[in-house]
């Protein structure tokens, strides 16, 4: 056809599984811009991998009771990580099992779209299915667990 209209999806969930904010940005966006918005009505930690590194995001969204924590790229200085935060960094395999379930089980890829329309219902309708979902991909933690997490 000679044109290609790219997106992304991004996504917050929290411990359970659940979804608790998701946007849709063209694929020329960087990744870094649609977070302030994601984290508006939220707070406490957000775990992400070293392609959200940024000193400006960090601080916009420490100002709104967000801390920002990821790994450090390889020409970084080491940074001080509580045990805690370490375990979770580790678990972040956790929201490429979800992308990979709205992919292939809820079907959110798809590439032959005749309208904006169906592209958009596409998308809703695969995230309403995957958050109706019984057995989302979990950090199986129990609820002292995360009251200790919340408490920290």
């Amino acid at each position: 056809m000679g044109w290609f209209y790219g997106f992304k999806l991004h996504i917050i969930v929290n411990h359970v599984g659940d979804i608790i904010a998701a946007k849709i940005t063209p694929a020329n966006v960087d990744d870094r811009k649609p977070v302030p918005e994601l984290v508006k009505e939220l707070s406490g930690k957000l775990y992400a991998d070293k392609g959200y590194i940024s000193k400006a995001l960090s601080g916009d969204l420490a100002d709104k009771g967000v801390l920002l924590v990821t790994n450090v790229k390889k020409n970084m200085k080491a940074k001080l990580l509580s045990a805690w935060d370490k375990a979770m960094l580790s678990r972040r395999f956790i929201i490429e099992t979800i992308n990979d379930q709205l992919k292939n089980i809820t079907q959110v890829e798809h590439s032959r779209h005749r309208s904006v329309h169906g592209f958009m219902l596409n998308i809703i309708a695969g995230l309403i299915a995957y958050s109706l979902k019984e057995n989302k991909p979990s950090l199986k933690i129990t609820s002292e667990e995360f009251k200790m997490m919340v408490v920290s």
